[in-house]
């Protein structure tokens, strides 16, 4: 094919929620939600090459095990994609990963973004950001995030993004405390707490703006004060360490510390790099994680990086 692109690299962004906000759950069986999301600077690198057949290949930088057949996100948005435009052209997929495994930051979210947009410059098939991220809805509430990166404001199931704008400079400490939490589960027991305590959750629920204050004031005490998660007890009653890891970050200095999205990843908001290796540290020596990443916020959405 003349003319046409053997090979297309891109890289899509983990995230972490800032607030995460649950309401009643609809016909379809999907809660309600809104939320905001930030992209961090570990992402998630896929090389789409031409091939006869499609393949995966996945070399990561974090522990944790991917399944390699059609339940991975990659390999789903690569046959969503050929269904939906009618596409016979195959490609081999290496996925680069830094983003913790199962840990509530979307990892297989940005690997299903970085394909849709690989693979529609690879093919030629010029789709458009907004397609693409209507696409990427139906694979997941946070693929559509991963394109778009940054900070956003999500609403529905996750899925309906408005861009936050926010100044000055955003240091996490990403906690990784081992072990796995499955979505599901983790709203599931929402569920059954919700239940337990006589509560209705909202029909449509609502974020804080104070935390919108927050971002585009650049305050990280308000940002702190701001961070809120209601799937946190439920992530709490399902990884007993989980709630340890919140607390001992805070002691040893974190702004604000919240379980990202159903975790067990735990996000602690930090002065600074410094501050953060500090907080590790003592997290690590604690023996309370197995591991800890420095990451900053409001990293830039999927996006090309190099094509051939």
């Amino acid at each position: 094919m003349s003319g046409a692109l053997e090979r297309v690299v891109v890289r899509a962004p983990g995230k972490i929620n800032l607030s995460l906000h649950v309401g009643g759950v609809d016909g379809r069986g999907y809660h309600a939600l809104a939320t905001v999301f930030q992209a961090v600077d570990l992402y998630e690198t896929v090389t789409a090459t031409r091939a006869d057949e499609m393949s995966l290949e996945i070399t990561s930088e974090v522990p944790g095990e991917v399944p390699l057949d059609g339940t991975n996100l990659a390999l789903r948005a690569a046959e969503l994609l050929r269904t939906e435009c009618g596409v016979r052209e195959a490609a081999a997929l290496h996925v680069r990963k830094q983003v913790p495994v199962a840990g509530g930051m979307a990892g297989g979210s940005a690997d299903a973004a970085a394909v849709l947009v690989a693979l529609d410059r690879l093919w030629g098939l010029g789709l458009g950001a907004e397609a693409l991220r209507t696409l990427g809805a139906r694979l997941g509430a946070d693929v559509p995030f991963s394109m778009l990166g940054h900070t956003a404001l999500g609403r529905g199931n996750g899925a309906d993004l408005t861009t936050v704008l926010t100044h000055g400079e955003w240091t996490w400490l990403l906690a990784v405390p081992g072990g796995h939490l499955s979505t599901p589960e983790v709203f599931r027991r929402f569920d059954e707490l919700v239940l337990a305590g006589g509560r209705v959750p909202p029909e449509r629920p609502e974020i804080d703006e104070r935390q919108l204050q927050a971002l585009s004031g650049g305050n990280l005490e308000l940002l702190a004060d701001t961070l809120h998660n209601d799937l946190q007890a439920a992530a709490f009653a399902l990884h007993p360490r989980l709630e340890e890891v919140v607390e001992a970050a805070e002691r040893l200095g974190a702004i604000g510390a919240i379980v990202s999205g159903s975790g067990p990843t735990v996000a602690a908001l930090v002065e600074d790099e410094a501050a953060a290796r500090t907080i590790a540290a003592g997290l690590t020596e604690g023996g309370l994680v197995e591991s800890c990443l420095i990451a900053r916020g409001s990293a830039p959405g999927a996006s090309v990086l190099e094509e051939s």
